[in-house]
């Protein structure tokens, strides 16, 4: 069987997409950037040479999810309906009657690439998910060839508590896991000044300040 990423994003409507950067860069720049973000998701996840799916908030319906369709052949599916954790379950489950395994990446994350996805399904071999964290706290990453129920139970989303509380669930559940180096992502006001890390460059300019 093959393997599958997922890209877990939101539709990059101003005033709805990167909401804690509206204070800093405004509504539309926030959801240009979003949309820049889940654009290199995808080219990092269709450089694994795996099947990619974009899994979408709160549906497919947008014209730019239908673009990124085109543009990267790739699969478009609703998140749906629950919290984080049950839209993530319910992802793994579907999947895994089809793939060995599935890797379920956010699209806040620019600096996962095509070499880390491969490096967390590889752990799959010896465990049962495969765990990259970030370094606020929360995680970008998580791939899994088996599931329970309950693992994404007791789990405060958005806390810095994130990636503890998950670490945690796993071992209640006995799922085997294996946590990777850590990564950053944009979610914060203070995180943008990472965007000059990156080669080649996001196609997005921050205000001056930023820069």
């Amino acid at each position: 069987m093959s393997q599958c990423v997922v890209v877990y994003a939101k539709a990059p409507i101003p005033g709805e997409a990167k909401t804690r950067l509206i204070p800093a860069i405004g509504a539309e720049n926030a959801a240009m950037l979003h949309a820049a973000l889940i654009e290199r998701a995808l080219e990092n996840a269709v450089q694994t040479k795996y099947t990619v799916e974009l899994c979408c908030a709160p549906n497919a319906d947008a014209a730019f999810f239908e673009d990124c369709a085109d543009t990267w052949d790739c699969v478009l599916s609703d998140q749906g309906f629950g919290g984080l954790g049950e839209r993530m379950l319910r992802t793994l489950d579907e999947l895994l009657s089809e793939f060995s395994g599935v890797a379920i990446v956010g699209a806040d994350c620019p600096a996962v690439s095509h070499k880390h996805i491969r490096e967390a399904m590889a752990k799959l071999d010896r465990n049962d998910v495969a765990i990259i964290p970030a370094e606020d706290g929360g995680y970008v990453l998580i791939a899994a060839m088996k599931t329970h129920p309950e693992m994404f139970t007791g789990i405060n989303w958005g806390s810095d508590e994130v990636f503890h509380q998950q670490c945690e669930a796993l071992g209640k559940v006995g799922l085997r896991y294996a946590v990777l180096a850590p990564l950053w992502d944009i979610d914060r006001p203070e995180d943008l000044a990472r965007l000059a890390e990156l080669k080649p460059p996001l196609p997005f300019t921050l205000p001056r300040r930023f820069e």
